[in-house]
């Protein structure tokens, strides 16, 4: 079998409301999807998590002529060929995203072919269902008050959720009304997980840390700057919540540091950014090799979905024991239609907190080419 063709798509949906993060506001939805072609009619989807438009740049110029001609069945091969083909000016960013999503479609493709789910080549699923966490709580305008912030909560709880992500980094003392509002919404027993998309240094989150302690927080996602690893061990030596980090890290290479110097609990490895499923198997093996929980971060289309889901169930339990803390999925509950209707099946159903795994051959996914032209920027 040969790869005959490589073709990209920059998808975007304009939001009617936008909603924001630390970092800045949401009014529009992209992603960028790679469709990799054989000479035997098989094709694989994959997905990058970044700026799509540049990254199709780099994936029709500078990787596609590497695989184009090639058996997809080699993709540790070409996974390094395209890294070390670009590793002088490409070791994070835009160019391992588009190696994620030229990977994540050669794995679809083998295992379209040999009719197994991907999760059976990465050496099978430790589970067959996973407990799903609703990611949520973004700014909205005007924001949220208390008391909308208490409903959303009793919503997610009510849509069979047992665990929640919220936004924070809007400035400490916002921050600690939020977590406080909805902390005594859910009460005792709904993991309560705070993500700051690295608003702040680590004297800001230590504080903001310490005050937050008492609402039983399940970690502390992103306190300071993907790069600042000094900042992250600080953080974490002073708080008695668990740290977590590493969605905006990429390769073994990149994720070194934030393992070997301990500098999280748990890493978030994005499999359309990190390098793919070539790339995150060797993440999840290093940080099992340091007693780090393996967390994937996940965000993106159905594509983007299919592939974490896929991921995470080959991840082995941290630690192992019977009743161990297993890899949970998060679920994005912002409005995403290139989530929503881009796959003709529904790849996530929640169902009494748990997400059952697609037995599907591949991803598992069935992208429906219609919704794909629908939102495809021509």
């Amino acid at each position: 079998m040969k790869v005959t063709g490589v073709t990209t798509y920059v998808l975007k949906h304009d939001l009617p409301e936008p909603f924001g993060f630390s970092q800045g506001w949401y009014s529009t939805r992209k992603c960028l999807l790679t469709k990799v072609q054989t000479d035997e009619g098989l094709f694989g989807w994959g997905e990058s998590w970044g700026p799509p438009e540049p990254v199709c740049t780099i994936i029709e110029h500078i990787l596609a002529p590497m695989v184009v001609g090639e058996d997809p069945f080699d993709s540790e091969r070409l996974w390094e060929r395209m890294y070390n083909s670009t590793r002088d000016y490409g070791q994070k960013g835009l160019i391992i995203g588009a190696i994620s999503s030229i990977d994540i479609a050669l794995w679809d493709i083998k295992g379209k072919a040999l009719d197994l789910p991907v999760h059976k080549l990465l050496g099978g699923a430790f589970r067959d269902h996973i407990k799903a966490y609703a990611s949520s709580f973004y700014q909205t305008n005007p924001p949220q008050s208390e008391r909308d912030l208490r409903e959303l909560a009793l919503k997610h709880i009510n849509e069979g959720f047992t665990m929640m992500k919220m936004k924070i980094g809007f400035g400490p003392a916002e921050d600690v009304k939020r977590v406080r509002a909805v902390r005594e919404a859910v009460g005792e027993g709904v993991g309560l997980m705070v993500d700051a998309n690295h608003a702040y240094d680590s004297c800001t989150a230590i504080r903001l840390g310490k005050q937050i302690e008492p609402y039983d927080i399940f970690w502390f996602e992103e306190p300071v700057g993907p790069e600042n690893i000094e900042g992250y061990l600080e953080v974490r030596a002073a708080l008695n919540i668990p740290i977590a980090g590493g969605e905006a890290e990429f390769t073994k290479f990149g994720f070194r540091a934030l393992i070997s110097k301990r500098a999280v609990d748990i890493i978030q490895p994005d499999v359309t950014l990190a390098g793919g499923f070539t790339e995150c198997k060797k993440i999840a093996a290093m940080a099992q090799a340091w007693h780090i929980a393996c967390v994937p971060h996940v965000w993106g289309s159905a594509v983007g979905l299919a592939a974490g889901l896929q991921f995470i169930t080959s991840i082995p339990n941290h630690p192992e024991y019977m009743w161990s803390d297993k890899p949970v999925l998060e679920v994005d509950r912002s409005p995403n239609p290139l989530r929503d209707e881009l796959a003709r099946e529904p790849i996530v159903v929640v169902k009494n907190g748990v997400v059952s795994i697609p037995q599907r051959p591949g991803l598992g996914v069935d992208v429906d080419e219609q919704v794909l032209d629908r939102y495809r920027v021509k």
